[in-house]
């Protein structure tokens, strides 16, 4: 451990370099250099901004791509199993951006394990290679015969190598052939986004760590573990739902929207023997993880049978990830039997068909799932938060295929299947998206901004159409309007991909009634006005503006603490006795401990605040403009229509009205302390978190307001 961190606890002390033109390895100091930016996504930003400079492109050997962990990675806090992966974003259109890609599984704690808190990457191997870090013996080692694999050959034959307790991050031949809709993925299906052809323009196959170390705890062990119970007694199921689906004896309220799908009588039906999951009474803190199950919540009743387990990531309990037994996907389709994913992933193959013939939550369903999932996840393909199968359906049936693909081609292709719901068909695309194959895989591949512009599809059509839900830059919406109203229309500004913000839609989505949700947003962000039923919204206040800093600075906090912000922030609780109050200070209490450097809730704020503003000031520099409020923080069409024609602020409708957007964006500038002209920060909000330095260069290029 390096010198500087032995007096704190939660980091490891080096962060690990290595360049691949060069063959150069050696480590830096986390706490000197990165302490302020606490690990994750902080720590990406911060190489990024000083190292990479504006104009790169996203698989030029001077871009850089950052594997970023937290303090709490790797320690016994709920839910600290998040990698967080940043770099020049490849399906960011029209021009390239910062963003970052999240990963859970057990990639963070054994890199943690090893004494690392992140690995910075840059140049371009002569040829593909991979990373082998094994405590601080790091080697590039010559991956020539693992390159055309897929990922599941290649975490294989890595961990024959380094042992089976070994993570491997590693890419498919999407990232391979440079894909920009590729991922990378450890621990067999835990992906991040986006990142796979940046890892392939380096030559980078994969990375595997294996750890031998720890993680000390600065504080007091019996303080620490009764912390740790305390969090534990807050959590509720999978987006931290914390009222179960279906009425329970031990529960005052239930929702059927609930992802707490447990019950008497539910079984996992493919578990030897069955195991039924019970009423899982929040107290019994061992039942956890019988809560939440992804593959019923998503896939339908039909998929308990099918249901082995829950899986997960390092100390989480929630285990969202489901792991199911489909029998027949080995006998009809020649596919593993067992195969385990969680939301989008879950649902990856059958999103690209609009029929089934036994329905949407059906058998054939089912199988489209298992194939989409064993052939994305082995050959590394992203689903944009599942744009690409959305754009896919309107394409094809709106006959943009037929017209902008050769007739060869177009022939090539069983549509017929396709109609049909027949799984059989992603065989044939799925491959070919990996591949580059033809006109059509290697315009799907490219992302939605870039195939429309290839196409010659005016982007404003997509930022019209209700059923894509797409939102700008080559993104779909995430969590917006159908979840906070204009809180959500903010949050998905701000970001360069779609925003991976849940932080409010948590709370909003967590099943308690919305005078309870009145009750705790009043002291949360000042009024109960904060936060409104879904579909029935009032007009923008001020205190939906704090809601909305506060949700973004909560998903930041979390990226660059390694804490899931799928599952927090743990505001709310299933406790009665408790009013339902959860706890907001559960980050800087669980940080203070663990690292020593004792911060309350709204100094911690304040480094997430700096950590944002970064971000903020990359979009900016690399960008070249300061003019972001027309410029980036755009809003799409489909925000201000109804399709049936209903009013804003009318029950039933998620309608936005378009002076109160306008209102929100300025009350939310305000809440900033940003520009509201502009939208940019202001030199003072840059000084106020400490980017006085950030400050002054972006002055000396004219992109202060």
């Amino acid at each position: 451990m390096a010198k500087t961190a032995t007096r704190y606890g939660g980091w490891a002390g080096k962060v690990l370099r290595v360049n691949l033109s060069t063959g150069k390895i050696w480590t830096e100091d986390t706490i000197e250099k990165y302490k302020d930016f606490l690990g994750g996504t902080g720590i990406g930003y911060k190489v990024m901004w000083d190292e990479v400079p504006p104009g790169t492109g996203p698989f030029d050997p001077a871009n850089k791509i950052i594997f970023g962990v937290g303090p709490l990675a790797g320690t016994g806090a709920p839910c600290n199993g998040r990698t967080a992966i940043t770099t020049l974003w490849p399906t960011c259109w029209p021009k390239p951006l910062v963003a970052t890609g999240h990963m859970g599984g057990h990639f963070a704690a054994e890199l943690k394990y090893a004494g690392y808190d992140a690995i910075v990457i840059e140049g371009k191997a002569d040829h593909p290679v991979w990373l082998s870090i094994v405590d601080d013996r790091v080697e590039i080692k010559d991956a020539r015969y693992l390159w055309g694999q897929g990922i599941r050959r290649t975490t294989v034959e890595i961990c024959q190598e380094l042992g089976p307790e070994a993570a491997v991050a590693a890419i498919g031949q999407a990232g391979e052939n440079l894909v920009p809709m590729s991922v990378v993925i450890n621990s067999i299906s835990h992906s991040a986004g986006g990142v796979g052809a940046v890892m392939g323009s380096k030559n980078l196959k994969a990375i595997g760590v294996r750890g031998t170390g720890s993680v000390r705890i600065a504080g007091n062990k019996e303080e620490w573990e009764k912390l740790i119970k305390y969090h534990l007694s807050l959590l509720g199921a999978n987006n931290q739902h914390v009222v179960p689906a279906t009425p329970q004896p031990w529960a005052e309220y239930s929702s059927p929207g609930s992802r707490w799908v447990a019950s008497r009588g539910k079984a996992w039906g493919a578990a030897d023997p069955p195991l039924e999951t019970g009423t899982c009474d929040p107290h019994d803190l061992n039942r956890i993880a019988y809560r939440t199950n992804n593959a019923a919540f998503y896939l339908g009743d039909l998929a308990w049978q099918y249901t082995v387990r829950g899986n997960g990531c390092t100390g989480c309990p929630i285990r969202c990830h489901t792991i199911i037994r489909v029998p027949s996907a080995a006998a009809k389709y020649g596919i593993p039997e067992v195969l385990q994913n969680t939301c989008a992933g879950l649902m990856f193959g059958r999103s690209f068909f609009k029929n089934f013939p036994d329905g949407p939550r059906g058998q054939t369903a089912i199988e489209a799932c298992m194939v989409g999932m064993y052939l994305a996840d082995d050959l590394g393909l992203w689903c944009n938060y599942g744009q690409l199968q959305r754009d896919f359906q309107k394409l094809y049936y709106e006959g943009i295929i037929k017209s902008k693909v050769g007739g060869d081609e177009y022939k090539r292709y069983s549509w017929d299947k396709y109609e049909k719901g027949d799984p059989t068909f992603l065989f044939e695309l799925l491959p070919s998206i990996a591949y580059k194959k033809g006109e059509l895989g290697t315009a799907l591949g490219l992302g939605t901004g870039y195939l429309l512009e290839r196409w010659g599809i005016p982007e404003e059509e997509w930022k019209r159409d209700h059923n894509l839900t797409y939102w700008k830059m080559g993104h779909p919406k995430h969590h917006s309007v159908e979840d906070a109203g204009q809180c959500g229309v903010i949050i998905n500004t701000q970001y360069n991909r779609d925003v991976q913000v849940h932080s409010h839609t948590n709370f909003i989505r967590n099943g308690l009634p919305l005078e309870v949700q009145k009750r705790l947003a009043a002291e949360l962000w000042g009024s109960p006005d904060a936060v409104d039923a879904p579909g029935n919204y009032t007009p923008m206040n001020v205190y939906k503006a704090r809601m909305a800093k506060w949700t973004l600075l909560r998903k930041e906090l979390h990226d660059s603490l390694s804490l899931c912000n799928w599952m927090g922030p743990w505001v709310a609780s299933p406790l009665k006795e408790r009013g339902y109050r959860g706890d907001d200070s559960i980050e800087s209490l669980l940080y203070s401990l663990a690292t020593g450097d004792r911060k309350t809730r709204e100094e911690l704020d304040q480094v997430a605040e700096r950590i944002f503003l970064l971000h903020r000031a990359l979009t900016i520099r690399d960008m070249g403009t300061k003019e972001m409020r027309t410029q980036h923080d755009t809003i799409p069409e489909w925000v201000f229509e109804d399709p049936s024609g209903k009013a804003p602020f009318t029950p039933g409708t998620n309608r936005m009205d378009r002076d109160d957007i306008r209102k929100a964006m300025d009350m939310y500038y305000e809440e900033m302390g940003w520009d509201k002209t502009t939208g940019a920060p202001t030199a003072e909000a840059y000084r106020r978190v400490g980017l006085g330095r950030v400050a002054e260069e972006l002055g000396k290029k004219g992109l202060l307001p």
